[in-house]
């Protein structure tokens, strides 16, 4: 049997394929947002000044990292309505649980990239703006958070891009991304070649725009040559400079 580019054309362009293109990157953008936020907050508990709290951050962080995804679906959408009677009404569906599911997953991985993060930044530089009369929340806003974005944007985006392809597993759950169309159009004509060729095409497309997307975000968070001389003062210096 020959490779028939008709086949594969017309799923390529066909509205199946992009509407589940378009789910996959609606849900990897969704638990990516959702775990970046979770992820933080689980971030600062890690270096909380009680011992309790640090514990449980850890926890959490071990047990999403230590659970195959795959696992942590299943439970989210088999297990958790037995536990939880109400997720058993039509408004939990197999988008929703893919969500969560992904959502503490990915949590799990930002806590750790953001926890890097925030260790990159001289701790005196807090002390210092804590001299210079600043709150907690401005010394995090003008100098904690600007530096650390700079750290975590590479680990960040190979994170997000390993999330798209990891949205293929919600197949399971018969969640209709790209994926499950493709199985799907699969078990009506069993063009195996032609059919996993264009979603192979689309998760290319995908992927490729997101890491072009990074690599300009990574620009624009680079030192820029305008930053040269400004960058060696101290980042407190240049937080009192710019509250002039």
């Amino acid at each position: 049997m020959q490779f028939d580019r008709q086949i594969f054309w017309e799923a390529l362009t066909s509205s199946t394929f992009a509407a589940g293109a378009a789910l996959t990157i609606g849900l990897a953008v969704a638990a990516q947002a959702a775990g970046s936020i979770l992820g933080l907050v689980v971030a600062l508990l890690r270096g909380s000044s009680l011992p309790p709290v640090r514990w449980g951050a850890a926890a959490y962080v071990w047990l999403f990292r230590a659970v195959p995804t795959l696992l942590q679906l299943l439970f989210v959408w088999n297990a958790l309505p037995q536990l939880i009677p109400s997720l058993r009404d039509p408004w939990f569906t197999p988008f929703l649980a893919a969500f969560l599911a992904l959502s503490l997953n990915e949590s799990a991985y930002m806590a750790e990239i953001i926890r890097s993060g925030l260790a990159s930044v001289d701790r005196g530089q807090m002390l210092a703006g804590k001299t210079l009369g600043l709150r907690s929340d401005q010394i995090f806003r003008l100098i904690t958070l600007p530096q650390m974005i700079r750290v975590i944007i590479p680990p960040t985006g190979n994170e997000f891009i390993t999330l798209l392809k990891l949205t293929s597993l919600a197949s399971v759950i018969s969640l209709r991304e790209l994926l499950t169309v493709t199985s799907q159009t699969v078990a009506v004509n069993f063009r195996f070649a032609e059919l996993y060729a264009a979603a192979t095409v689309w998760y290319l497309a995908i992927v490729s725009v997101f890491m072009v997307l990074q690599a300009q975000l990574e620009k624009r968070y680079q030192w820029s040559s305008r930053e040269r001389d400004v960058r060696t003062m101290p980042v407190f210096a240049r937080v009192a400079a710019g509250n002039r």
